[in-house]
């Protein structure tokens, strides 16, 4: 009955129903919690619409450090109970929900005092494996002598290493799982429309009966009628609540995560790196031939859509994987940074952001209106069901309890025979293996859609860049299946070029203009100003990264 498909004409449909249909449940967001809220309330069998006036995941959903995981650093904080739930989150998204997009990934913890280090951290490390649960997808940890860590990871300097500790954990790609989220919710019935924001609230007396949204391409305004209205804004949340007048029970601060990408030849390791640091943990992160080193955790008080890197933050990353890399990184070895905001939860004013709690908090500032904010990116079904428990309270009929702990996200299913079958498909589609398993480990048992745009268009079997893994195919299907609407989201989200690519994908803009373009009726001037704001962005990237450069060359000389 419903299609998971997200191209223009979905669009179109759903801006005409949100201004016609009367909806159970209208969610402000697409980040990873409001497409969550979608498909719990969709799945629950209720009307549901979700605006969003970017992109899906074009804030924090898209600048995370791209794992699943407990939190070995909440341990310490004896939060086992937040521990455990993340734990048990990840098991489910590796085993059954979503196995083509959540992958295993393996850390280890250098240890630097033998008999001290390996005592205190193995206990912890055993402690995190028994709060998995029964369900143990990953393998227990294991020590390593330091003659094994030599083998293992040759980057880390055998002066001060005694050995390690290798456990571990899960990665995604965050934007591209937050948009798959979104097509699942969309084929449980949601309606799903980007571009369009939320620029006041509808009441009945004290009661929300629905939004007033503005479609940002034309300036329409449009009355949409909802039993119920969750907010997840995130970091926006105080925002939103000050324009709305409504006085919330909670405040949210945000914590800045900096994060650099680095070639492969730069550290040599098996797996990934994870440090204990004065403030918080490093994780050094393998991202097919790349690494990705990260995070910060200071408090951030500027511009909430873009939270750029500053010298501080490169500093700090730098001086922390440095204690045990040798060559030691330098500023010039960076091909990539970017940053995102944490929302966390606060009601003190003066409270460190390094200390707040990444639990979530669900709010009902208003009849017919609830938020929540906080949380963790592994925990969002979580953080979903119980917005959505509380949402339902404000509905007058009955409504069944969440199912999404049972829900795989589309593509999962037969995913895992597919996987079996990466042979027969390359020689029937006339792809590597590695291409195939490249489209499956995206697109799970969609790839027969992507399959179906090359049967169609043989020039879309080439590759988009020799040095990128990405097929011509992708680009197209970006938009024709996944609701991308210009070069940015493409660039930026369904593809990660923006910090893959040589200079940010700039190369490459012209090109896949000239695919998407047809795909969304763009005239020459439309297809031109895309890859023009795209541009823009890159030019104030550029010259806050050659201020970094600079800064360093001084310091150098």
């Amino acid at each position: 009955m419903f299609d998971s498909r997200l191209d223009p004409q979905q669009h179109r449909d759903a801006l005409k129903a949100l201004a016609t249909e009367k909806f159970d449940v209208l969610v402000l967001g697409g980040g990873i919690t409001g497409v969550g809220a979608a498909l719990d309330a969709a799945s629950r069998g209720l009307r549901v619409a979700l605006v969003e006036p970017h992109d899906l995941a074009s804030g924090t959903s898209s600048r995370s450090s791209k794992l699943i995981h407990g939190g070995l650093r909440y341990l310490e904080q004896y939060d086992f109970r937040l521990v455990r739930e993340a734990l048990q989150e990840r098991e489910a998204l590796i085993t059954s929900l979503a196995p083509h997009l959540v992958k295993p990934v393996a850390f280890l913890y250098p240890l630097h005092e033998k008999l001290k280090d390996r005592t205190y951290v193995g206990a912890g490390l055993a402690l995190y494996d028994v709060l998995r649960g029964f369900q143990r997808a990953l393998p227990w940890h294991k020590h390593l002598s330091q003659k094994n860590v030599a083998q293992v990871a040759p980057s880390l300097r055998q002066d001060i290493v005694t050995g390690a500790i290798k456990y571990f954990d899960a990665q995604v790609d965050d934007a591209r799982y937050t948009m798959m989220v979104a097509r699942t919710a969309a084929r449980h019935g949601a309606v799903i429309a980007t571009g369009v924001s939320c620029e006041s609230l509808i009441k009945e007396g004290k009661r929300v009966v629905g939004a007033v949204v503005r479609n940002m391409e034309t300036g329409e305004l449009i009355h949409v009628s909802a039993g119920v209205t969750v907010m997840c804004a995130g970091v926006w949340s105080d925002e939103l609540h000050e324009r709305f007048g409504l006085k919330a029970g909670y405040e949210v601060r945000m914590s800045k995560g900096a994060h650099i990408v680095l070639p492969g030849s730069t550290i040599k390791s098996d797996v990934g790196i994870i440090l204990k640091t004065p403030v918080s943990v490093l994780f050094v992160i393998p991202w097919d031939d790349k690494w990705i080193v990260g995070t910060t955790d200071t408090e951030y008080k500027g511009d909430r859509n873009e939270p750029l890197a500053n010298r501080d933050d490169i500093d700090y990353i730098l001086a922390q994987a440095n204690r045990v890399l040798e060559p030691q990184l330098k500023v010039e070895d960076i091909i990539g940074v970017y940053a995102g905001l944490r929302p966390l939860v606060s009601r003190k004013a003066d409270a460190s952001t390094t200390k707040l709690s990444r639990e979530h908090t669900v709010d009902r500032p208003a009849p017919g209106f609830v938020s929540i904010a906080g949380g963790k990116y592994t925990t969002y079904r979580v953080m979903a069901e119980d917005v959505i428990d509380l949402a339902c309270k404000e509905l007058k009929k009955e409504v069944r309890q969440s199912a999404t702990d049972r829900l795989p996200i589309v593509g999962a299913d037969g995913y895992n025979a597919l996987v079996q079958q990466v042979t027969l498909i390359s020689a029937e589609m006339h792809l590597s293996e590695t291409t195939v398993t490249h489209l499956l480990n995206r697109y799970g048992s969609l790839i027969s859609e992507v399959l179906e745009l090359i049967s169609t268009d043989s020039s879309l079997s080439k590759p988009l860049s020799a040095d990128l893994p990405y097929l011509r195919a992708e680009i197209h299907y970006a938009v024709s299946h996944e609701g991308a609407r210009s070069v940015e989201d493409v660039v930026a989200r369904r593809t990660r070029m923006a910090f893959e690519a040589k200079e940010n994908g700039s190369a490459l803009l012209e090109e896949i203009a000239e695919i998407i373009a047809p795909l969304l009726d763009w005239s020459r001037k439309e297809r031109a100003e895309s890859v023009h704001q795209y541009q823009l962005i890159l030019e104030r990237e550029r010259a806050e990264a050659a201020r970094l450069l600079e800064q360093a060359s001084v310091v150098n000389s």
